[in-house]
């Protein structure tokens, strides 16, 4: 994923989930379960911080190209898709066998969060001016 790519999807992502967080407080307060309106906004909530954590590695891509960060951002999508969009499905259809879906997401993350830690460990060390 190119960096431009990167933030287009970060921009996207930081857009549905603030339009998802406002459909959950107005449209749908009082007309799910509270069971339901719970798991709905931990999707809002997972959607908006790895919305925020893929607009990071864009700009890390823009800085300095890495594969492992594109990887990461790859996994952090589907990660969204799978994980916040199995809850928001699950909360609005009230189709509760959704809800397999969900750990799918998180293990997309974990990857994703493994493979910014590699990208991470990659980094060559810091110049020192000191010397």
């Amino acid at each position: 994923m190119q960096a431009r790519t990167c933030l287009n999807i970060a921009a996207v992502a930081g857009f549905t989930g603030v339009a998802f967080g406002a459909f959950g407080a107005h449209g749908l307060k009082g007309v799910i379960e509270p069971e339901l309106m719970a798991a709905y906004q931990t999707g809002v909530l997972y959607h908006l911080m790895h919305a925020v954590a893929l607009l990071a590695m864009s700009a890390w891509l823009f800085v300095r190209p890495a594969s492992w960060i594109r990887r990461s951002a790859i996994m952090m999508l589907l990660g969204l898709i799978l994980f916040s969009g199995s809850l928001y499905a699950m909360a609005i259809t009230g189709q509760r066998f959704l809800g397999v879906i969900t750990p799918f997401g998180g293990v997309s993350w974990l990857i994703a969060w493994a493979f910014l830690i590699l990208a991470a460990f990659r980094l060559p060390p810091p110049h020192s001016d000191s010397e």
